[in-house]
């Protein structure tokens, strides 16, 4: 983002996306004035703005909101995510004149200026997103007030100039950087080691809820950290970026399944626990980004609605068992996205671990998959019962 300005836009004022094919889209300034640039993807979600917003997993991205009219019910600092907005960019179609909702503090509008999110309204979102669909993610920006008069080839050289999404590691820019500590709430079972990939608040909330005491720990924790805290299990939080990138929560995870530490893994952290299998992973053509996908739990035959934002995904068989690449013995796919048969979890039978890539807290619905926060409990439980009895 270069020179984003403090002040609101004019109604009048001028604005233009430009994807890295060329296309280009003319509207109005919305949010912060100047130059952003990042991935452009589209989210579904029907609800949920202020979450998609403050969610750290969308660090580097411009988003795009399918729903129409965004901005309605307002901001409010409970349902934040994290500390800020985390969107490289942000695009609407209607965004709302008025907020009308009894637990709003402040417009859309003021904390996009506020926080100098560069955005972009009033353009065919429908066009825009079946331009994504079909050609895939791709690079863009936006340009606005004087910098959107700047000379078209100057505006897509600097789109193509931008570094891709794959091969990018941006967990450093969206952790802690010091540990912090979550108080367990009802009977405590014990530490939970949570690495920070870009955790959400609501996942911290509800694992503290679980009974553990929550110890966030930066994303460049050591295991020597991990074990420093005396966990009773370890939790991969989601995140930005490319999991062929995180080489080093890679190495840290598989120290991890060889001490036969329980562990879960959420969006980020699934794809992390796939490579720490020996599994690859690649990248989507334009990604799960939203609160309406159809996911198949095949231990119970049960079909969830659930919240997703990734771009990447595991390589994995997804009929039957296999043996884990790296030696950690039977894994299946526990879960597979309907849409589009994508790997969307990963159990492994010899070792007490697993991962989605979705997100079962889903701050703005749907709750389908809250029971995973259970399933995790129970793991950890169980292999403390196990330890007694030896």
């Amino acid at each position: 983002m270069s020179n984003p300005t403090t002040g609101a836009p004019s109604p009048l004022t001028s604005a233009v996306l430009v994807l890295e094919d060329g296309t280009r889209f003319t509207g109005r300034a919305y949010g912060a004035v100047g130059t952003t640039l990042g991935e452009v993807v589209f989210a579904t979600g029907m609800t949920g703005y202020q979450e998609t917003l403050t969610d750290p997993s969308y660090a580097g991205q411009i988003v795009l909101q399918t729903a129409p009219h965004i901005g309605n019910t307002g901001m409010n600092r409970e349902d934040d995510e994290s500390a800020r907005i985390w969107v490289a960019g942000y695009i609407v179609r209607d965004p709302a004149r008025r907020v009308s909702n009894w637990r709003a503090e402040e417009s859309l509008d003021d904390v996009l200026v506020r926080d100098g999110i560069v955005g972009i309204s009033g353009i065919d979102t429908r066009a825009l997103t079946r331009r994504i669909r079909d050609t895939g993610s791709m690079r863009g920006g936006i340009f606005s007030g004087p910098d959107a008069e700047l000379d078209a080839e100057e505006q897509l050289r600097r789109v193509t100039d931008a570094p891709q999404m794959a091969g990018q590691n941006l967990s450093a820019e969206v952790s802690v950087s010091e540990p912090t500590v979550i108080p367990a709430e009802g009977e405590r079972i014990g530490n939970l080691a949570v690495l920070d990939l870009g955790v959400k608040q609501s996942t911290l909330d509800n694992l503290a809820r679980l009974g553990f005491d929550v110890h966030v720990l930066p994303q460049s924790a050591s295991f020597a950290d991990i074990q420093a805290v005396d966990p009773v299990g370890v939790f991969y939080s989601n995140g930005p970026g490319d999991p062929s990138a995180s080489d080093r929560q890679v190495a840290v995870l598989r120290q991890v399944l060889d001490a036969k530490l329980p562990y879960f893994g959420i969006c980020f952290g699934n794809q992390l626990f796939g490579r720490a299998l020996g599994l690859g992973t690649y990248k989507l053509t334009f990604g799960h980004r939203g609160i309406n996908q159809p996911v198949l739990d095949r231990a119970t035959g049960r079909v969830e609605i659930t919240a997703h934002n990734h771009g990447f995904a595991v390589e994995a068989p997804l009929d039957g068992t296999f043996a884990s690449p790296n030696g950690y013995g039977t894994v299946e796919v526990s879960h597979v996205g309907l849409n589009d048969q994508v790997v969307e979890g990963l159990r492994a039978h010899d070792i007490p671990a697993f991962s989605v890539q979705y997100h079962p807290e889903a701050a703005a619905g749907p709750h389908d998959a809250h029971y995973l926060f259970a399933r995790f409990r129970d793991l950890v439980l169980a292999d403390i019962a196990g330890k007694d009895a030896e």
